[in-house]
């Protein structure tokens, strides 16, 4: 009698599951750095009009809202393609890809801004060295702690993140202490000047929405360490229960700081931001200056460096999941993108081309990259909205009660509100980059199916 084969599945690489809450919560406010409020300060209170804190909180609303649609996905997907899987699984495959491949622009150009700001702080800090060497040693450092993991990840980034909270602590009292006694950025500004409780920061007279909505676009880039850490969904404990608290937990915790902290720099800076800056594009030197003298600028600028390289790695760990997930489902190639390595089980061929793209960093402005991630970040943002729409309401018609209906309806329908308004104030020549990157992505997908005949490839669940 001859023996039965049993078809034994090959020993395949995986994603470790080795996050608990406080781990993503840590890397996405990493992610996110909240000290960044201090370098995008003076574009944003010129474009709001001198209302940053309102931006902030407009921002905050349209974000927390997505995060919340973003809990419901990862509860019906718990995969790490993020915005890329949802699309691609609720609502279209190809719209999925689509998603995917506009989302780079946010993914893939993070790890740069903060190579971009570390370089400006050494600059600052080091006239006399070539910026290059910053560039490429910084890269290297980041790329290395990737390889090894995201819990290396999360452990490198937790102290960082403490550390970064306390000096925006410090940083506001030395404000709030100012403000008491009646001292301004120049001076006592007369009738230019807010009483230290106000709410002129974030309403007046000279307000208008559309110029709040366009500082709250640029804000988007602020906050978009919330989304990147559903990328790490098959690498957390629980992930069902764990990763939505923690993106709702993470946008509360840094919108409060946001917003708070805005509120005594707009009223201490409270004219035209040309009055105070040089450049207003790169305002954090400058602030620290003007707010606690030439050492409290030293000491924070060189903490800032390592500062903005815990959100270079947690960008970069978000930006390689999400090439590995587009890999693994053969959209792009499977063969360099949607590998792990069996040593560090993590996706090394994505790690080394984010670090390749961070590289550019010497080459390129702040604003452009913020832009353009802006550009990545709303694509993203909107379709996980109405992907909750399309799978839960249309597809599983769950709009039996009241509950449901603000669930999958609601919710989801007002956070994809609050995203359109910022795209109607996106910037035209960001707008006009972003859509020729998005028709690349489409011609791709034309040659990957074949003209469309084909289907979009897709990666099975239940292989994970």
């Amino acid at each position: 009698m001859s023996t039965p084969v049993t078809n034994v599945a090959p020993n395949v690489t995986k994603l470790q599951r080795n996050l608990g809450l406080w781990h993503v919560i840590i890397i996405g406010l990493a992610y996110i750095q909240p000290m960044t409020l201090l370098d995008t300060f003076g574009m944003v209170s010129r474009d709001s009009g001198g209302h940053v804190p309102m931006s902030y909180l407009f921002a905050l609303i349209a974000i927390l809202l997505t995060s919340i649609s973003y809990g419901h996905m990862i509860r019906a997907y718990p995969s790490s393609g993020s915005a890329y899987t949802y699309t691609q699984r609720a609502i279209n495959p190809s719209m999925g890809f689509m998603v995917g491949w506009s989302s780079w622009l946010d993914y893939l150009l993070s790890p740069m801004v903060n190579i971009i700001l570390a370089k400006l702080y050494l600059d600052a800090l080091f006239p006399e060295v070539n910026s290059w060497v910053w560039v490429i040693g910084l890269t290297a450092l980041m790329t290395g702690v990737n390889i090894l993991g995201s819990k290396a990840v999360a452990y490198f980034n937790s102290w960082i993140v403490f550390i970064q909270l306390l000096v925006i602590g410090v940083f506001v009292y030395l404000i709030y202490d100012k403000l008491q006694m009646g001292s301004y950025a120049q001076g006592t500004l007369s009738e230019d000047a807010y009483a230290l409780w106000t709410l002129k920061p974030f309403w007046d007279e000279m307000a208008s929405v559309g110029a709040l909505i366009t500082g709250a676009t640029i804000l988007c880039f602020s906050f978009t360490g919330f989304d990147a850490i559903s990328s790490l969904a098959e690498e957390t404990k629980d992930v069902k229960k764990t990763l939505p608290k923690a993106m709702v937990l993470t946008t509360l915790i840094v919108g409060v700081v946001f917003v708070f902290s805005a509120y005594f720099m707009q009223t201490f800076f409270p004219s035209n931001p040309e009055i105070y800056f040089e450049a207003v594009d790169e305002t954090q030197a400058e602030i620290l200056m003007l707010v606690g003298g030439s050492a409290f600028q030293a000491i924070v600028l060189g903490f800032a460096i390592v500062t903005v390289m815990a959100s270079g790695i947690s960008a970069h760990a978000g930006v390689s999941r999400l090439m590995y997930v587009m890999g693994r489902d053969g959209v792009i190639s499977k063969k360099v993108f949607g590998q792990l390595s069996p040593k560090f089980k993590t996706p090394v061929n994505n790690i080394l081309i984010a670090g390749a793209v961070a590289l550019t960093a010497g080459a390129i402005s702040l604003e452009t990259v913020v832009n353009l991630i802006s550009f990545g970040a709303l694509t993203a943002f909107s379709f996980v909205n109405l992907s909750v729409i399309f799978r839960y309401a249309v597809r599983d018609k769950r709009v039996a009660n009241f509950k449901e209906i603000v669930n999958y309806v609601v919710v989801p329908a007002l956070g994809f509100i609050a995203i359109f308004l910022m795209w109607l104030e996106v910037d035209g020549t960001t707008f006009g980059v972003g859509l020729f990157w998005a028709f690349l992505g489409f011609i791709w997908l034309g040659v990957k199916t074949g003209g469309f005949k084909k289907p979009v490839p897709q990666f099975k669940e239940e292989d994970l």
